[in-house]
């Protein structure tokens, strides 16, 4: 797909923002491109000669220890610094208990919207459940879970709906 020329996702972030998902999941090989990249802000197409001027805000993500990746040789220590200016901790949904149920809340209602469905009623059992649950797969399995009770709850959400689609900690 490169027989012509074709903007890259730094210039197509134009002098906005650019999100890195998953930036721990990055090959090692491509690390120093990126990190040249933000350093200089300066680009290169694929099969071009010329460099081009970049001003792009990055924001990146990941659910992994970058220092460990650092210590396994897995992640480059510079660009770690350089991506590293504001860092935000945003705990795991299942350490933050009153978030779940007001994402669940936002999450059927767009999910009723989109199918065309009245938004079910919560009972306070299965609320409970929404905040008890361990969410392994943090808001996106939460996020699957208001999709599925969107279109399979015909009423009521109640807890015996709900209790087969989570996962509990130990003892709950």
């Amino acid at each position: 797909g490169a027989a012509g020329p074709k903007k890259g996702k730094f210039e197509m972030a134009g002098s906005g923002t650019l999100f890195l998902d998953e930036i721990g999941e990055m090959p090692i090989a491509l690390q120093p491109k990126l990190l040249r990249a933000i350093e200089s802000g300066e680009i290169q197409r694929l099969g071009s000669e010329r460099q081009r001027r970049v001003d792009v805000r990055i924001v990146s993500a990941t659910n992994q220890n970058l220092k460990s990746l650092i210590s396994a040789g897995k992640f480059r220590e510079d660009l770690y610094y350089r991506l590293n200016v504001i860092p935000i901790h945003l705990p795991p949904l299942r350490e933050r208990d009153s978030d779940g149920i007001l994402l669940a809340d936002f999450f059927v209602d767009q999910f009723c919207k989109r199918y065309r469905r009245p938004p079910p009623a919560w009972t306070p059992d299965a609320r409970e459940l929404i905040r008890r649950a361990r969410w392994p797969g943090n808001v996106r399995e939460l996020k699957n879970v208001c999709e599925r009770i969107a279109i399979l709850c015909e009423s009521e959400i109640t807890d015996a709906f709900v209790g087969g689609m989570v996962s509990y900690p130990a003892g709950a």
